[in-house]
């Protein structure tokens, strides 16, 4: 075994083979003899206090999960680069056809921080950099702090660019095409750190409504 491997794997993988992998063994072997067909694709941060599976209590094979520093995901653009993002939404729509999408967003994001204060760049390369520029018309969006406070300020860029992370997405033509004829439907949420708490975003009302887990089972008419 090799000794760099870090212990916290090897003690969780452990935990792992001796409890839920025994539990939902069946389902294991079930998924590996037909593949994967999740029905729900979440687009979250790389954030380690924001794991959706975790969020969402899913079992294995239920949730199509890609990450990425501040949930972003940038306007269509075919432009022979390799673009990660995209190739997982087009996998996620065209391949597995999943009938939603989640775009969820979190309190406490470190990029939208580093947006929200002008971070000085990380290094010349400066990756992180280029890709929060994607907050850019979120940032339009909300306007100026003025007399918010900066957490205010903060919560309100944070959601808002969950949302403005739909519009890039409807930008695919593969999304627009299905999100029209009512095969597939885009969603954003907001989960707080902190309190646990999970708001959704409600287009009619145009704000995100935090659900109640004693209300199950929720009906959200966003859904």
């Amino acid at each position: 075994m090799p000794m760099s491997f870090p212990q916290r794997l090897i003690e969780g993988y452990s935990a792992f083979a001796g409890g839920r992998l025994k539990s939902e063994q069946d389902r294991f072997r079930q998924l590996a003899e037909s593949g994967q067909s999740p029905e729900i694709m979440v687009i979250g941060c790389c954030d380690s206090r924001v794991a959706p599976e975790a969020i969402f209590d899913a079992g294995p094979g239920e949730l199509f999960v890609a990450r990425n520093i501040a949930n972003l995901v940038p306007p269509y653009t075919p432009d022979g680069a390799q673009r990660a993002v995209s190739a997982a939404l087009e996998f996620a729509v065209q391949a597995l056809r999943v009938k939603h999408i989640v775009v969820l967003a979190h309190a406490q994001c470190g990029g939208i921080r580093a947006y929200a204060e002008e971070a000085a760049p990380l290094s010349p390369g400066d990756f992180i950099g280029r890709w929060i520029e994607l907050i850019a018309p979120a940032a339009k969006a909300v306007g100026p702090r003025g007399d918010r406070s900066f957490t205010e300020y903060l919560t309100a860029l944070e959601q808002q660019t969950a949302v403005s992370t739909l519009n890039n997405l409807m930008t695919f033509p593969c999304i627009n095409i299905l999100v029209e004829r009512g095969k597939l439907q885009l969603h954003a949420a907001y989960f707080g750190v902190a309190t646990g708490d999970l708001s959704i975003y409600d287009p009619a009302q145009k704000k995100f409504v935090r659900i109640n887990p004693s209300d199950a089972p929720f009906k959200n008419p966003a859904f």
